[in-house]
């Protein structure tokens, strides 16, 4: 998470969106950035809205805008799938070296969930307890250049992300079965996913 504080801006840390490129690329720019642990990192935007919002506004005066990036849910559970095959956390629960894709997704579906299926969803990390989106704009993480965009105008930067905390190559086709479930698993990421191609959300 990322708080510019002149420009009244927070950057909400979804994982697996390229959080940590636009950190290193940022942070020299942010009042408060917040790398670690990954809990506070990748704060929710209920959590945001309930505990640091009014203390930014307080404090300021005025309220803050919040943004962040949403990935292709499928694409989103695929680069977790090839990140928990680093070779530095072979042999740990969180861990999927050995397992298909088809055995991960069937994983991330099933509860209780193993430790090295326990994601959430993006949905939840974006939205308040009422359903409703918790974020003022969002946008697509596989159109990363329309909010590098959006940042340099805001920011009056010239934004180069570095390639940092890239997952390893892997292969994360689904058999068709298990593809529709995860679908219908995922409708409620999917269906927020298609309002952010749309435009509806930025």
């Amino acid at each position: 998470m990322l708080i510019f504080w002149q420009q009244r801006l927070v950057l909400l840390a979804t994982p697996k969106t390229g959080s940590t490129a636009l950190s290193v690329a940022l942070e020299p720019l942010a009042a408060i950035a917040v790398q670690r642990p990954p809990a506070l990192k990748h704060t929710t935007a209920q959590r945001f809205r309930r505990f640091l919002a009014p203390y930014l506004e307080t404090a300021s005066g005025e309220r803050f805008d919040v943004v962040a990036l949403m990935r292709e849910p499928l694409d989103w559970l695929g680069s977790w799938y090839r990140f928990r095959q680093r070779d530095d956390i072979a042999g740990s629960a969180n861990s999927t070296e050995g397992l298909s894709f088809d055995a991960f997704a069937g994983a991330y579906m099933s509860r209780p969930q193993p430790a090295y299926a326990q994601l959430g969803a993006q949905a939840r990390f974006l939205s308040l307890a009422d359903g409703s989106l918790g974020v003022d704009k969002l946008f697509c993480y596989e159109d990363i250049g329309r909010f590098v965009s959006f940042l340099e105008e805001r920011l009056d930067f010239e934004i180069v992300l570095p390639r940092v905390n890239v997952s390893p190559k892997g292969v994360t086709t689904l058999s068709a079965p298990l593809r529709t479930r995860l679908q219908l698993h995922l409708a409620e990421d999917l269906a927020l996913y298609q309002r952010v191609k749309a435009g509806e959300t930025a």
